[in-house]
């Protein structure tokens, strides 16, 4: 088992959720977490509580750094309308998760490392940094060269994940076009995903 597919396995039971919905989570076994004391249930506190929906936000963004999801956070406090839609919007422009969204990865751990090998395009340019933002109307593209890798080619053809609505993907082409920012009902996700509670995190 490589450490990325660990890492994933260990982020789901440290949760005690399948963060994204997968036949092979350890957690359908395992509802418990890691270690020695992982099967030990307490009651949950208001910070747990708080603690967990964060998490489970930045675990399912491919795990990301406090600094990069504080910073998703600030972005979002400082937009017009809700800020919970707005976190929800901004994470869902990422390169890697919609390069995620259009199936051309299999997890969004292979698709940041899709992007950062520079096998992704956006309008025609190459582009390798997975936060890049996406705008309404971006063409994505697997890169001419990379239209034969094979992990790419698996993950079109999975039957776990549909497309989303506001996603258009021409799977033939392995293109797809970023069609509207999502509200929070809009995203697939698999679990409960609770942004109210993270903006009480961290108005702490």
């Amino acid at each position: 088992m490589s450490k990325r597919i660990a890492a994933k396995h260990k982020i789901d039971r440290r949760l005690g959720v399948n963060l994204w919905g997968r036949a092979k989570s350890p957690i359908n076994e395992r509802n418990y977490a890691p270690g020695q004391h992982g099967n030990n249930k307490k009651k949950p506190t208001d910070y747990g509580i708080q603690l967990l929906a964060k998490q489970k936000l930045k675990g399912y963004y491919g795990n990301l750094t406090e600094r990069q999801f504080r910073r998703v956070f600030a972005k979002a406090s400082q937009m017009k309308g809700d800020t919970s839609q707005n976190i929800i919007g901004l994470l869902e422009r990422r390169l890697d998760a919609v390069v995620y969204r259009m199936k051309f990865a299999m997890t969004v751990f292979a698709s940041r490392q899709l992007i950062n090998h520079g096998h992704v395009t956006v309008n025609g340019r190459v582009v390798n940094i997975p936060s890049y933002v996406v705008d309404e109307g971006d063409v994505i593209e697997v890169r001419e060269k990379s239209k034969t890798n094979t992990a790419v080619l698996a993950a079109m053809q999975s039957t776990e994940r549909d497309f989303p609505f506001y996603i258009n993907v021409d799977a033939s082409a392995l293109r797809g076009t970023f069609g509207n920012i999502p509200k929070l009902e809009d995203v697939p996700y698999p679990v409960v995903i609770e942004p109210h509670i993270i903006i009480e995190f961290y108005s702490r």
